[in-house]
């Protein structure tokens, strides 16, 4: 009995291995984007009313860069709103895997999120994601 080999054929092998780069990039994509969004959180107290704005997009790696975007107004004695203010800040936050968590680097700040990733919890503060 004979067995034949078929010759290697390039153009088959240069699909295959074009169409598993596109998967794995794809796949790729999808875990680098999987945090990446919009979270709001709004909160009052005595002294204020404040709306946040978290802005999540991915930087490199396991590194995000954070966008948080705030507007408030200070209650005065009598508990009237004044003036809407704005403030902004720029974060850069490194994600580990093995704790779900991702670390602040300046401040320390410690973010985790749902298993869904609807909701973002910065210290004791959620944001629900909007998009």
């Amino acid at each position: 009995m004979k067995t034949s080999i078929k010759p290697f054929n390039p153009g088959l092998f240069l699909a295959f291995v074009l169409l598993s780069a596109m998967l794995l990039s794809a796949c790729g994509g999808f875990w680098d984007s999987e945090f990446a969004g919009t979270y709001v959180n709004s909160a009052g107290s005595e002294f204020s009313l404040a709306d946040d704005t978290l802005i999540v997009e991915k930087a490199e790696q396991n590194h995000f860069l954070i966008h948080r975007r705030t507007g408030f107004r200070l209650l005065d004695e009598s508990g009237k709103p004044g003036k809407r203010q704005f403030e902004k800040e720029e974060w850069i936050a490194v994600y580990n895997p093995q704790t779900g968590i991702m670390t602040e680097q300046t401040k320390g700040k410690v973010i985790g999120f749902s298993s869904d990733k609807m909701e973002m919890r910065v210290a004791k503060r959620g944001y629900k994601r909007i998009n």
